[in-house]
């Protein structure tokens, strides 16, 4: 019989030697060249395979993408994983973190899939590497795999990625793109469905020069508005207000006046302000009046977007009654949108960590055609100030950008360079 003293003995034998053995793995790995990687992914070992995916995710060499697109299609879901975070590793600026907020606090959340985390991050979070059509077209064939695991990490990727295309390239990528996103929205799986709404409105939000969507797969947002799953619902109104369809302003309208108040109510009205059409001006105009900070910001920005300047009196007689910063703010982006006014107290959030998403977002809107007027600030000793004229130049479309971000290609900070590069990226392929 063993006494405990013995089986104590074995159990830390057992642990060094489990440990040794992780030890020569390492080693062992770390001598591996990388064509052996890429052979490896041929094994027929699903062991050794998913072994050279891990590999190829921690070397990220940008030469590695093809081989791993052929992994996303693997017969083993752990090799498919992680391919496609491979991938996410090669085209990503940086590590995205997995964060919670709670409230004030801000927690890593280690349950979410890196695909969500990246598409969380925007498409601000793509380096200023081309991302090869094979890879789209892998992750899009994977949104269909068995494994609801893999199918949603496809889709994720698929939406993060997809997004750097642009021109000739990004209209091919939304029409073959369809009928896989419309037979997603029917899947049974709930967070398949929530993913393919949030894809679609990524891929398909309107640019310069875009066509409608495609009406079948409006009409599948539209239905998901009416769902009772409210991550749906809010899911499914940001999407419509990306899209811009103007089909949807009734239904958003009605569900504006039903809720009334809380974020059912705001996600109503905020995709209203997205689109921005005329026939909502009135309702904007009433939330002037309001209570509510948030709604008056909100409705500033839509009539902002209607393009009507003889509402700026309105817009204008709301600030007399009205301190809170959003309105302010929204007011800033109205006056330059609808009366060509300047934009250096728009450009002033972009130094306030608290307004500095909602500022560059109105940048973008009024650069395209008056990029040029970003130049002065790529000059800016900030970095920070210096990656946003970049982030704001590439994202608008227009084709002057390019000269705006030229002189920060060789920009002494590297995140600084890395934006323009990014900017340049997108501009040209939209040339």
């Amino acid at each position: 019989m063993r006494t405990r003293q013995a089986d104590k003995a074995g159990r830390a034998g057992r642990a060094a030697w489990a440990a040794l053995f992780l030890l020569l793995a390492t080693c062992a790995s770390a001598q591996v060249s990388f064509d052996q990687a890429v052979g490896g992914l041929s094994s027929t070992d699903p062991r050794v395979r998913l072994r050279s995916a891990t590999m190829l995710k921690e070397s990220a060499y940008v030469e590695s993408a093809l081989p791993l697109a052929k992994a996303i299609g693997d017969s083993d879901n752990a090799v498919q994983v992680e391919a496609i975070a491979a991938e996410l590793r090669i085209f990503v600026a940086g590590n995205v973190s997995p964060v919670k907020h709670l409230g004030i606090i801000v927690i890593e959340d280690r349950g979410r899939a890196e695909s969500q985390n990246a598409f969380d991050a925007g498409p601000l979070a793509l380096g200023a590497t081309r991302v090869p059509p094979a890879v789209i077209v892998a992750l899009r064939s994977a949104t269909h795999d068995n494994s609801p695991k893999v199918a949603l990490e496809a889709l994720y990727a698929f939406g993060a990625l997809g997004a750097q295309f642009t021109g000739a390239a990004r209209q091919d990528l939304l029409q073959t793109t369809a009928s896989d996103l419309m037979a997603t929205m029917n899947a049974p799986d709930q967070a398949l469905r929530l993913a393919a709404i949030r894809v679609i409105g990524r891929l398909y939000e309107q640019r310069a020069g875009d066509p409608p969507i495609d009406q079948r797969l409006s009409n599948l947002v539209i239905a998901a508005v009416n769902e009772r799953d409210v991550p749906v619902k809010l899911a499914a109104m940001d999407t419509l207000g990306l899209v811009r369809d103007t089909r949807a302003i009734d239904g958003l309208t009605q569900l504006f006046q039903y809720y009334g108040k809380g974020e059912l109510a705001e996600g109503a009205l905020t995709a209203l302000a997205r689109i921005g059409h005329r026939s909502s001006a009135q309702l904007f105009v009433l939330q002037l009046a309001g209570k509510s900070s948030g709604f008056k910001a909100i409705a500033i920005e839509g009539l902002a977007r209607t393009g009507d300047a003889s509402h700026m009196a309105a817009i204008q007689g709301a600030l007399k009654r009205e301190r809170d910063d959003r309105v302010t703010a929204a007011s800033e982006f109205a006056a330059a949108m609808l009366s060509n006014a300047p934009i250096e107290q728009v450009v002033e959030g972009l130094n306030r960590p608290k307004s500095h998403d909602t500022a560059r977002q109105y940048l973008i809107e009024l650069a395209p055609g008056k990029v040029s007027r970003m130049s002065r600030y790529a000059q800016d000793p900030s970095p920070r100030l210096r990656i946003d004229v970049a982030d704001i130049a590439g994202m608008s479309g227009d084709p002057q950008g390019i000269d705006v971000v030229a002189p920060l290609l060789t920009d002494k900070d590297k995140q600084v360079a890395l934006a323009a590069a990014r900017a340049t990226l997108r501009l040209k392929s939209d040339r």
